[in-house]
């Protein structure tokens, strides 16, 4: 089943839901929100993880590993996209004639079930600004359900069932998985070129984009800076049509942005040629103005002030693997960020290179190996940022490396850069080498997190203690 009121017609009727996958970041919140709603839930995955202790606390059986048995009496399966073909559970639930949903579906009907849902779409920058509004919501009493793309720890989860009719979900382009959605209000934050091995070319990327913010029953709010953006929405109408930006002629702008300390900065906030108040950021870098400002738009739309937002938001230290400092070690800093885009990893590596220390390591996992192909010349000018280079292997995902690319083609690009096979030999070159006031950073979307860890396990080891 794949059309989009099966699901709404099926969990009407089901109370016992398998999910294979369940301990991504993605389908963990969808899981918290549905046992909240009263489904009695079981899951799979491959690897043990914090999310599926999490699953675990809430009386969820987990299964590792996938088998046919795992299903049980499920009335319903729901799959995440990085499956390998034949699951054997995937395979059991079409023989038994099982509903089967894609974790997209599943996203798109919990969003239904919400008067008001605010869907942050964007190539750079979801998990922050949707961070950001969850943030400003929860802590201004407006009790908002979400799905977030990374941990935000003023929730200490992935997302959250509340009492309001208020769900913010982080909408992601890939394979057209935001078209599910049915938000009251889409935003739109830039559209840069991604994803091309499944929308081969950017007019189809834009279109995709279009129908996203033409399912906006109430208002769009979008980067009034960003050609590409401004392309997508050309035409449109909706109610509230509300722009952000640098530019005077938004209907929110940012300015007198300064740099602060530390590559953290503060501007005014705009609205309408009339300013609303001063900001000044506790996270660091130029690119989170627009993205504390995109925030600020969409929180007015809900219907806090300002000011309530600008307190919130003074208070906001970031989301999971977004610049998450993971510790300090006899003056080595580690750090972890989500950056996986050239466009991503100048941005979090210019605002570290700002910032007070001796070197800047990069320590980068290549994602699919469809974005390394063809963006390969980008990974290799923006890596050049750091000032030293370590890469692993491609983490391949969902993909078959038809293109022949290897981590050693991007090396051979970068001058000085070296790379490894595996993520212990990574952690033990780094530590070897780093020295006193030189900040680490794992960058990349797949599971290089581990990798800074190993490196904190070693500091620890050698009885360097984090501080």
């Amino acid at each position: 089943m794949s059309v989009l009121s099966d699901i709404d017609n099926v969990l009407s009727k089901v109370k016992r839901i398998h999910m294979v996958g369940i301990g991504g970041s993605g389908m963990f919140p969808l899981a918290e929100i549905l046992h909240a709603k009263g489904y009695k839930l079981s899951g799979s995955d491959n690897n043990e993880s914090d999310i599926l202790k999490r699953v675990r606390k809430l009386g969820i059986p987990v299964f590792l590993g996938h088998a046919a048995e795992n299903l049980g009496d499920a009335e319903m399966v729901v799959q995440t996209a990085a499956l390998l073909p034949n699951n054997p559970e995937i395979e059991e639930a079409k023989k038994r004639g099982i509903p089967i949903f894609s974790r997209a579906e599943l996203f798109g009907a919990v969003s239904r079930h919400f008067d008001n849902c605010i869907a942050v779409a964007g190539t750079h920058g979801k998990t922050t600004v949707t961070s950001m509004i969850v943030h400003i919501l929860y802590l201004t009493g407006k009790d908002p359900s979400a799905v977030i793309g990374g941990k935000l720890p003023t929730i200490d989860s992935y997302g959250r069932i509340g009492g309001s009719d208020i769900f913010v979900g982080e909408a992601c382009e890939f394979a057209d998985t935001f078209l599910h959605l049915s938000p009251a209000c889409s935003i739109i934050l830039n559209v840069d070129e991604d994803h091309l091995d499944y929308f081969k070319t950017m007019d189809n990327l834009k279109a995709s984009f279009r129908k996203f913010a033409d399912k906006a029953t109430r208002c769009i709010v979008y980067n009034g800076d960003d050609k590409n953006t401004l392309e997508v929405i050309d035409g449109l109408k909706k109610p509230l049509m509300i722009s952000f930006g640098e530019r005077p002629s938004n209907t929110w702008y940012a300015a007198n942005i300064n740099k602060v300390s530390n590559a953290r900065h503060e501007f005014d906030i705009i609205f309408k040629g009339e300013k609303k108040g001063t900001l000044k950021l506790a996270v660091p870098g130029y690119h989170n103005v627009l993205n504390a400002l995109a925030a600020i738009a969409v929180c007015d739309y809900a219907g806090v002030s300002v000011q309530d937002s600008i307190k919130a938001l003074e208070s906001f230290m970031g989301a999971g693997r977004r610049f998450e400092i993971l510790g300090r070690y006899g003056g080595v800093t580690i750090a972890d960020d989500y950056a996986h885009h050239p466009q991503e990893l100048k941005v979090t590596l210019r605002a570290a290179k700002a910032m007070d220390y001796k070197r800047v390591w990069a320590v980068f996992q290549p994602f699919t190996y469809s974005r390394t192909y063809m963006l390969m010349d980008d990974f290799a000018d923006v890596l050049k940022i750091a000032d030293k280079v370590v890469m692993t292997e491609i983490m391949g995902s969902r993909e078959i490396n038809t293109y022949g690319v290897e981590t050693s083609q991007l090396a051979a690009k970068i001058e000085g850069s070296v790379w490894f096979k595996t993520f212990e030999e990574v952690a033990k070159y780094v530590t070897d080498s780093a020295e006193e006031g030189d900040l680490i950073i794992t960058l990349g979307c797949g599971d290089i997190y581990k990798a800074a860890k190993m490196m904190c396990e070693i500091y620890e080891s050698k009885g360097i203690s984090k501080v």
